[in-house]
């Protein structure tokens, strides 16, 4: 079994072979912020915590997408756009809205959270069940309607 950050290295050689300099830029850029988290925890990250590595860079490229195209900077927001279908394909399939909601509502009775004051734990909950496999704005609505019912 491949783990995904030897699935990320494979890609960065192939980039390479290939001269696709976009794509190994946005390759490069993930194995760089995978080292950097290794290093400074002095760990060997595993699938999911490479995984939240992605989420986080996918979240910053979106940001700076927004911000480029209110700047009326289309190329660094196309740039951006680029890196993130390359960094999507590291993602493992995203469960629809209806799913995130079943989750979120099974997470709720379990933990029996009533009202928004119990998010906190609700959220913690969760964000180690479904990380990488939703995007969080969108579990983070979910939790709070769930809550606010």
């Amino acid at each position: 079994m491949v783990t995904l950050k030897e699935r990320i290295t494979e890609d960065m050689k192939a980039a390479m072979r290939a001269k696709d300099a976009e794509r190994l830029g946005a390759i490069r850029m993930l194995t760089a912020a995978i080292k950097q988290k290794e290093v400074d925890e002095r760990v060997e990250l595993d699938d999911a915590a490479v995984v939240g590595i992605v989420d986080k860079l996918l979240k910053q490229r979106k940001d700076s997408i927004e911000a480029f195209e209110k700047a009326g900077r289309q190329d660094l927001a196309d740039k951006e756009k680029a890196e993130v279908v390359v960094l999507q394909a590291y993602l493992p399939a995203r469960l629809s809205a209806d799913e995130v909601q079943a989750e979120v509502q099974a997470i709720v009775a379990e933990l029996g959270a009533k009202g928004p004051g119990d998010m906190g734990k609700v959220m913690g909950a969760v964000k180690q069940r479904l990380a990488g496999k939703a995007d969080m704005g969108q579990v983070s609505a979910a939790v709070k309607a769930a809550l606010a019912g």
